[in-house]
């Protein structure tokens, strides 16, 4: 073949020139609607990065002017604001409680400063601060251990209440005027005609000893109906001791036993309170459950029985007493803690009343359970303070 054949036509060139034109025209046109297509995408995502920015501003300037509204209204709360970090050290305060606490509190161990600052009150939410009586509720705060305190000034809540108690007792005194009139007046009537017949000459030494010791039986009877009107007028100061609960319910057992075992009634003591310990007046405890106790040993015949307990249910001291005696109707029920009712002649109507007062000065109340030939049963609650808890967390760690 010759160099002339060889050589491709220029009509051939011109074609695949012209093919590979077309070649870059299309793949031209492709980049430039890929183009257009890219600039339109950046023009809408410009657009709604404008829009993202402008909401973001919008919910920082919104949680700016929360943040101003909440420091405001914590420097306006009249209730003390503490914040905690998983430390136990105060990282914030409101300027109430920098006012309760002092100014430079910002750092300070929490627990300390409450242990140099706050006094064990009677009641077990509440705390004294100096001539402040506060009461603190606690609430998590994070994941982290954080903590905040609410801190509230209950001082003037507290007089009014102490001036309510005094005005309930001083009107109850009121209502039952009558009623002590009459109380009064039957031993006192009593013992006078007794006295009155040791002055004739012809009685015997005999009926002399007999008069006199009636004489003096109704008088001890006046002494304790006095005795008990006034603790009731007076109301129950409860104190601060520390009482263990364990030991408590021993004592009040050992005055009930001899008693128990002098009428012929069985006696049992069921208590599991470990180390249980309640802040308060041991004597007013005391004297309230042994008037329980009575009042149940005097509701038995010889063979019945009397059962002492003591169990923690919660944050309270569960204490009862039940017996095995008839019963008490639910007429009787409904009054049965009124000052001077009684269904006994020769009881004050004082004794359950003093008793729910007692238990109520200690932040507790009393309740019955009776059904009429089948027992009865008082229960006494107690709380078990914030102070009791740390003593035996205290004790947990000590172990």
């Amino acid at each position: 073949m010759t160099e002339a054949a060889q050589i491709p036509a220029p009509d051939v060139k011109a074609q695949e020139l012209q093919r590979a034109f077309d070649v870059f025209n299309q793949v031209s046109l492709e980049l430039t609607q890929a183009y257009e297509g890219l600039q339109g995408r950046v023009e809408s995502l410009t657009a709604e990065l404008a829009v993202a920015n402008g909401e973001l501003l919008r919910q920082y300037q919104e949680k700016e002017a929360l943040s101003e509204r909440l420091a405001l209204l914590l420097n306006a709360l009249p209730a003390g604001v503490v914040v905690l970090d998983s430390m136990a050290k105060i990282s914030e305060a409101n300027p109430a409680a920098r006012a309760m606490f002092g100014e430079s509190i910002i750092g300070v161990d929490w627990p300390a400063l409450a242990g140099l600052q706050l006094a064990v009150t009677d009641a077990p939410e509440e705390w004294q601060l100096g001539d402040r009586r506060v009461s603190i509720a606690e609430s998590p705060l994070d994941s982290a251990g954080g903590r905040i305190l609410l801190i509230h000034d209950v001082t003037a809540a507290h007089d009014l209440k102490a001036d309510l108690e005094r005005n309930q007792r001083l009107a109850a005194m009121g209502e039952m005027a009558a009623s002590l009139a009459h109380q009064l007046r039957t031993p006192l009537a009593t013992a006078l005609l007794y006295s009155a017949n040791l002055a004739q000459p012809e009685l015997s030494d005999a009926a002399r000893t007999r008069f006199a010791g009636k004489a003096t039986e109704q008088l001890k009877r006046l002494e304790r109906l006095i005795q008990d009107v006034l603790l009731f007028a007076r109301g129950e100061s409860i104190g601060r001791d520390a009482i263990a609960a364990l030991l408590l319910i021993s004592e009040v057992a050992q005055t009930l036993e001899p008693l128990c075992l002098d009428k012929g009634v069985n006696f049992r003591v069921v208590a599991d309170v470990g180390e249980t310990i309640i802040m308060g007046s041991r004597k007013a405890l005391g004297g309230a459950l042994v008037n329980l106790l009575e009042n149940a040993l005097q509701a038995c015949e010889a063979g019945g029985e009397v059962v002492l307990s003591a169990v923690m249910a919660g944050r309270y001291l569960r204490i009862g007493v039940r017996d095995t005696g008839p019963g008490i109707a639910m007429e009787v029920q409904t009054r049965i803690f009124e000052p001077f009712f009684t269904t006994r002649g020769q009881g004050t109507g004082l004794g359950l009343a003093i008793a729910l007062g007692v238990a109520r000065a200690h932040g507790g109340t009393i309740e019955v359970n009776s059904t009429p030939g089948e027992g009865s049963e008082f229960l006494m609650l107690l709380p078990v303070g914030p102070a009791v808890e740390q003593q035996r967390e205290q004790r947990r760690e000590a172990q």
